[in-house]
């Protein structure tokens, strides 16, 4: 019975999630979905998108928290339309969420939308929103084990960003076992190691986001 329950939760899900995708489609808008655990820089990486895109690529954000609007406020103070979305408790976001959050932004004008999901490395992975593409941001002071212990986060991926490579070194990353954890579960996702602060990796990034837009 549980099972059913779980499947029938899921398939609920997907249903929502194919409708926002045909909403997105109709936009010309393509949906990025940003998981990571928290503190892993995913804010960080999408003011530091903006500031690189080009000027006809224009992005709007919803932000998914427990609580508090303290990263949708920081979005939209650089200039970006955002939605904030907080689940009261809930790890991660859904698509019915999505669904609401939608209609307050102005997609006619977006070529693309980044939804920064709840941090947490578990629960987002399990639940389609109907964005197109999965980026997981890993960050260094984690830890190179956490594509061993969290297989199905990455396993979902369609790109995986090492954030805060510059910090490598400092907290003995090992880069290479960390790849080797990815490619043990996912052999196609690129893993591009980025640096918000210091730039590095982000045009590697940028190219590869741009090539989904095309």
């Amino acid at each position: 019975m549980k099972i059913q329950v779980i499947q029938a939760i899921l398939s609920d899900n997907d249903a929502v999630a194919t409708e926002n995708r045909a909403l997105l489609d109709a936009a010309g808008v393509i949906g990025v979905n940003l998981m990571a655990s928290p503190g892993a820089g995913k804010t960080s990486l999408i003011l530091a998108t903006a500031a690189r895109l080009p000027a006809n690529v224009s992005l709007g954000v919803i932000e998914g928290d427990l609580a508090s609007s303290i990263d949708a406020e920081t979005i939209a103070a650089n200039g970006l339309p955002v939605v904030q979305i907080n689940t009261g408790g809930g790890c991660h976001l859904d698509a019915p969420m999505i669904r609401t959050a939608l209609p307050r932004l102005p997609l006619a004008s977006l070529r693309l939308l980044m939804v920064e999901n709840v941090g947490n490395l578990v629960c987002p992975a399990n639940f389609q929103l109907g964005t197109h593409v999965n980026v997981v941001v890993a960050s260094a002071p984690e830890g190179h084990d956490k594509p061993f212990k969290y297989p199905g986060m990455f396993a979902a991926a369609n790109i995986v960003l090492l954030n805060k490579a510059e910090l490598c070194p400092i907290f003995d990353f090992d880069v290479a076992s960390f790849t080797a954890g990815v490619r043990m579960v996912n052999p196609n996702a690129p893993v591009i190691p980025v640096s918000c602060r210091t730039g590095a990796g982000l045009e590697a990034w940028l190219t590869w986001l741009l090539a989904q837009c095309a």
